[in-house]
């Protein structure tokens, strides 16, 4: 069956350890209609590496210093921030360019996803409580001028299927319809998406909506890192951003995932983003062995890349150079060792 046609955004190997525990776990999984992806990386994050560098272009006033990683491929525009689990001792963020707010797009939707399963956590193989389809997204579905999904009112769509929906082919009205089914309303969610920032120290950031449709939700590179090291250590999350694809009971096709990084330079997530105010940006998850040959977890995001353009030359800009920082954070840390800063 051919791919769902979505407006907006365009649309691993070995055992990977445990967040919490430390312990092994098989490296794909299957989905209920049968298909492989690859598991989300199950970890606890207790100590992460600065990896911020001086590139050869001048940096801003607020960038970090580089502490022995070399010269990095950082993205030439917008802002970048990387983290390696396990690494060094203090776990300090490494950021490029500048740390002022902007458009973060359907990044946003990282937020949406963690709210929801922190008020209604899923345990792995669970589906969750039903939600039905309202008219608004119904309605919402048909948009020419951003992401969505088509559903029908009064469908029947567990908790497990909906985030899906949000995640993988980054539906917006799935996102207000979401918000709405938690919270009554998209504002009182919004409420809480900004407490939950508050909560994790995301000091520079601002949610004016569900879906990152609006151009007044803006973040840093270095706050959403933290959301995204804070998001997946939750099993459901992980498994969801690893699926190249998906399907849904009425849903028609094959729900590809906007993150095309997927299964390159052993990515296994996390979340695109465009619009033509925030450009492409892109929160990645990936993995990669040390020099003593431990895997180890590595976190990046990348935002504001060619913003004032069409939001798919962005998200291009995006996956490109998020693929460039991945290979060079990869390749610089196989020579070093557990420890070292």
């Amino acid at each position: 069956m051919s791919p769902v046609p979505f407006s907006g955004e365009p649309g691993a190997g070995r055992a990977q350890p445990s967040w919490s525990t430390g312990s092994w776990l098989p490296p794909r999984r299957h989905d209920r209609s049968g298909r492989r992806f690859t598991a989300g990386l199950a970890a606890g994050a207790t100590a992460l590496v600065t990896l911020a560098v001086l590139a050869v272009a001048v940096l801003t006033s607020g960038n970090s210093p580089g502490t022995g990683a070399g010269s990095l491929p950082w993205p030439a525009e917008g802002q970048t921030s990387v983290v390696v689990e396990g690494i060094g001792a203090h776990g300090a963020l490494g950021t490029r360019g500048e740390r002022t707010p902007v458009p973060i797009a359907s990044v946003t939707k990282v937020m949406t996803a963690y709210v929801i399963l922190r008020d209604r956590p899923l345990h792995t193989g669970e589906d969750g409580p039903l939600v039905t389809v309202d008219r608004t997204a119904a309605n919402e579905s048909v948009s020419g001028v951003e992401s969505s999904v088509p559903v029908r009112e009064g469908m029947r769509l567990s908790e497990r299927q909906l985030l899906e929906l949000l995640l993988i082919p980054s539906g917006n009205n799935i996102a207000r319809l979401l918000a709405r089914w938690n919270a009554g309303s998209q504002e009182a969610f919004v409420t809480k998406m900004n407490r939950a920032a508050r909560d994790l120290g995301m000091r520079h950031t601002t949610y004016t909506g569900a879906s990152g449709i609006e151009p007044t939700t803006t973040s840093t590179s270095a706050d959403q890192l933290r959301l995204a090291r804070r998001v997946m250590r939750d099993e459901v999350f992980r498994t969801i951003v690893a699926m190249p694809s998906t399907t849904v009971p009425g849903v028609p096709g094959t729900i590809r995932n906007t993150n095309t990084l997927l299964g390159t330079a052993s990515v296994i997530g996390l979340k695109t983003g465009s619009s033509t105010p925030a450009g492409g940006a892109l929160m990645w998850a990936a993995t990669a062995s040390d020099k003593d040959g431990r895997d180890r977890l590595i976190l990046g995001v990348v935002l504001h890349q060619r913003a004032g353009t069409d939001p798919r030359q962005g998200l291009r800009a995006a996956l490109a150079t998020s693929h460039a920082l991945i290979e060079g954070v990869r390749r610089w840390l196989s020579t070093t060792s557990p420890g070292t800063r």
